[in-house]
């Protein structure tokens, strides 16, 4: 017989298969000796007793084998003579589910990347932490795996009607990740582990016959009479395909530069701006757990932050438990800082993006910019952060406190971020409406998350990458450009994701659309 159940236990019951198995005789009125196992199906830490404890959902096999857990089984197809091919541009998530999934159909994937791969992706971002040498085209957003794969691998979204939210987390276990991601409340795979996932990827596409060119950024895009017929990358080389799927990132300006330069159409659009605030990560663990010293069977705590400061939304952004703060530039000139953790969140600090939203009244006065407004706000401030830290990647910090009184920080805390802070007022860095609204909600959180407002947390600019400045419009009905036949924006990039999970989901979304289209 099999019986599903709701528990709540002490961390040091649920990390004890013993403690689970007498906590389902007891709920059920039976011997412990009967309970042969169990399956967990949700797993998450309620923290707001001044106890944490862990919630578990259950599927207990009483008096018969426990059975596997349930997994998805994928077909990938020989696409070698297949008589349909498909570019991609982009190899993130979405540009890599896409992929996966028109094998799946028996239609060849052609994937264009700018960057590298992810092994070899490595030396660059070395080069980046140690010497502040930033490559255009291969660096934290940029190359295999894009943005997510050396920034976390964070699976968590509240995307759930936009796909299939367990067949993503299935293909990632396929491809190696540990199940635990099938049923945690926020799964997470890591930085370390991320690369071995991404290249098993790549190899089951080129076992399949797919393709994936690396170090080929596109640069033109050959169209007649508004129907896309080739690509063209920097090399000088040329693809042609039944169907083009752009699924660049949200980094990828020379892309928004190509298409509005081609009058093709794109639209500026709301992002969010601001800053990464570094904490011990001891603190966090007592705000959150309510204790002077974390109890070894809990992870390092996170937290989710968001207030209304003159009607404008503040809100944390990648919180990264045990993290790290990382260099995410994509040009030379910019400072761009971002955040990761390892798999087992593990490192002393705790780090997170406080964001305010960005509208276009915000970005008026680089109106006659067109769709490409946003963008150039958002680059501006970035391009003031490497001024104001000095060059070589160092970014421009202060003390919280002092960040929020308006006060110079004779000294820095401690801080993850590799390159190096520099002490520097931040106001002449962030625009006023921003600045002044980030002073407000600091304190604000504090009262929220006791601890929070400290002058031992560190205020690192600029947090600026949360999301896209630009869309690229496509059809509700087929998700085709509204303009360009064939072409398929996708992602994060196109503005229609917001982290792997919806990305990958908005890659498969596209994928069949486009197989209908090209079948029809």
């Amino acid at each position: 017989m099999q019986q599903t159940i709701t528990c709540s236990l002490l961390p040091s019951a649920a990390a004890d298969h013993q403690a689970i198995r007498n906590e389902i005789a007891g709920q059920l009125g039976l011997k412990p000796a009967s309970i042969n196992g169990f399956l967990i199906k949700k797993y998450s830490i309620d923290a707001r007793g001044r106890q944490a404890r862990v919630q578990l959902t259950l599927t207990a096999f009483i008096d018969e084998p426990v059975q596997e857990r349930e997994r998805m089984f994928f077909h990938f197809r020989d696409v070698r003579k297949a008589d349909k091919q498909v570019i991609i541009i982009g190899a993130g998530p979405a540009g890599l589910f896409a992929a996966l999934w028109l094998l799946e159909q028996g239609i060849r994937p052609v994937l264009l990347e700018r960057g590298k791969d992810v092994k070899a992706r490595r030396r660059d971002l070395a080069k980046m932490n140690k010497e502040g040498i930033v490559d255009p085209d291969s660096n934290y957003c940029f190359g295999e795996g894009g943005a997510g794969t050396y920034s976390d691998g964070k699976l968590y979204t509240r995307s759930t009607k936009r796909g299939d939210i367990n067949r993503i987390l299935q293909l990632l276990v396929h491809f190696g990740a540990e199940e635990k991601i099938l049923y945690e409340s926020h799964p997470h795979i890591g930085t370390n582990k991320l690369p071995k996932i991404i290249s098993a990827m790549r190899e089951q596409i080129i076992a399949c016959g797919g393709a994936i060119h690396f170090e080929q950024r596109v640069s033109d895009l050959h169209l007649e009479n508004n129907i896309i017929k080739e690509v063209i990358t920097a090399k000088g080389d040329r693809f042609t395909a039944d169907a083009v799927i752009l699924a660049t990132g949200h980094s990828a300006r020379d892309i928004f530069h190509m298409l509005h330069n081609r009058n093709i159409l794109i639209e500026a659009k709301p992002f969010a701006l601001g800053v990464r605030v570094e904490h011990p990560q001891e603190l966090i663990d007592s705000a959150q757990y309510h204790c002077n010293i974390r109890d070894s069977y809990l992870p390092p705590a996170s937290y989710s932050l968001v207030e209304q400061v003159q009607g404008t939304g503040v809100f944390s952004f990648c919180m990264c438990p045990g993290g790290i703060i990382a260099p995410a530039a994509t040009a030379p000139g910019e400072i761009v800082v971002n955040g990761w953790s390892p798999s087992k969140r593990n490192n002393p600090f705790a780090n997170s993006g406080i964001v305010v939203s960005v509208e276009a009244k915000d970005w008026q006065p680089w109106a006659d910019k067109g769709p490409l407004a946003a963008l150039h706000f958002q680059q501006m401030v970035e391009q003031k952060a490497f001024i104001k830290g000095g060059g070589e990647l160092k970014a421009p910090a202060q003390r919280m406190a002092d960040f929020s009184n308006g006060v110079f920080s004779s000294t820095l805390p401690d801080c993850s971020y590799l390159p190096g802070i520099v002490s520097s007022p931040l106001e002449e860095v962030l625009p006023g409406f921003i600045h002044t609204r980030l002073q407000s909600a600091f304190k604000t959180f504090g009262r929220k998350l006791k601890g929070y407002y400290t002058n031992e947390a560190v205020v690192v600019a600029t947090e600026s990458r949360t999301s896209s400045p630009v869309r690229i419009p496509r059809n509700p009905d087929d998700l085709q450009h509204p303009q360009v036949q064939n072409l398929y924006p996708c992602g994060e990039g196109a503005g229609y994701a917001g982290g792997i999970v919806s990305a990958a989901m908005d890659g498969e979304r596209v994928a069949a659309q486009l197989k209908q289209a090209i079948h029809a």
